[in-house]
């Protein structure tokens, strides 16, 4: 380990906080272990706790048609196409029962940038669902899918928020981040917001009261130094808002996309990443592990490497399926991912709550 890694890493370690030249040169110079013992250490420091979570939901993608064109997605289609869709309601409602059975508590709501559903549409959806079950909280709607609302709405951002929330959004999803430097956004996507909005409809969000997560996707045609540009984006807004519960990364899948010739960052990527994002996210409570894109074992060693949170049951899963990448847990593999990693599973909502009955053992 360098002389100038060391420094670093102990800094992390002792709550101080990594500027954005120290996030690069942890990239560029840090060793896989190291950052992974370091980011293991932040993390229990700030998760003392015997416990690692995870949560029951189902990805329900209402629409997979999208007037963005994004050249890194594979399930997109557009209005017209043969596998264009919009789901019926009751087929909806049906797969919210099933999640409820399973002892599910929410829904990650999302889809593409319609370009005919109006604002009224999303607040019928909104109050169906909330009436069948008013328990189920929806996380839903990315910020490029809100931003999209604002414009055929024609209302202001605030007051598209404050309409839903009103008929039963829950939560906000960080979907649609990508990276949030402007360079990346315009080279594998038009008719998408650019950075400053995404971060945008979530201070807006925020402001309200509202909690929503954070996101990166990586691995594709960003820099070292752009990885750490979106990290510190995402910590500049929670210390203006205090509003994401948790941090999520994965890596790219490149099958079945018009940038297929992309080679995939692997487990190595993967988990280097997850881990300086724990050192530098000083202000973010959870970090959450990404199986969907890298498997059982590579999520569950994610855990020592700064991740507090297996993520979801994932009921269902469409997008990063489409590209060619499927993973399945049952539930109990996922309890015994976190046990066998020397924790006690629990179960948790998108508030990061336990909402199931405390262990005896941890009494």
């Amino acid at each position: 380990m360098s002389s100038t890694v060391a420094a670093i890493l102990r800094r992390a370690v002792e709550g101080r906080r990594l500027s954005f030249d120290e996030g690069v040169e942890l990239f560029r110079a840090g060793t896989l272990l190291e950052l992974g013992r370091a980011a293991d250490a932040v993390c229990r420091r700030l998760h003392p706790e015997p416990f690692r979570t995870y949560n029951i939901d189902r990805n329900i993608n209402y629409t997979n048609v999208c007037a963005a064109v994004c050249d890194f997605c594979a399930f997109y289609r557009r209005v017209g196409d043969t596998d264009a869709y919009v789901l019926d309601r009751d087929v909806l409602l049906k797969k919210i029962g099933e999640t409820v059975a399973l002892g599910g508590d929410q829904i990650l709501m999302q889809g593409g940038l319609h370009p005919h559903l109006k604002l009224e549409w999303y607040e019928e959806l909104l109050q169906d669902i909330k009436a069948h079950f008013p328990r189920v909280n929806v996380h839903g709607f990315s910020a490029p899918e809100i931003y999209h609302f604002t414009k055929v709405s024609r209302l202001p951002l605030p007051t598209v928020l404050e309409r839903l929330r009103a008929a039963g959004l829950g939560s906000l999803p960080g979907g649609g981040a990508e990276i949030l430097v402007d360079r990346v956004r315009k080279a594998i996507t038009r008719g998408k917001v650019l950075t400053e909005n995404w971060l945008e409809v979530h201070r807006a969000w925020h402001a309200l009261g509202g909690r929503s997560t954070a996101t990166m996707m990586f691995g594709h045609v960003e820099t070292i130094a752009e990885r750490v540009e979106h990290f510190e984006r995402i910590r500049r807004l929670q210390d203006e808002t205090g509003g994401f519960t948790a941090f999520i990364s994965w890596t790219f899948q490149p099958e079945h996309t018009d940038m297929a010739e992309i080679p995939p960052a692997g487990a190595f990527e993967y988990l280097k990443t997850q881990a300086i994002s724990r050192l530098y996210l000083d202000n973010v409570p959870n970090i959450q592990s990404s199986w969907v894109t890298q498997g059982p074992k590579i999520g569950q060693v994610a855990l020592c490497f700064g991740a507090n949170d297996m993520g979801s049951l994932m009921i269902e899963e469409n997008v990063v399926s489409s590209a060619g990448t499927v993973y399945h847990l049952s539930l109990e593999e996922i309890r015994r991912a976190i046990r066998e990693s020397g924790y006690i599973p629990r179960q948790r909502n998108v508030f990061y709550e336990y909402i199931d009955e405390e262990p005896a053992a941890a009494g």
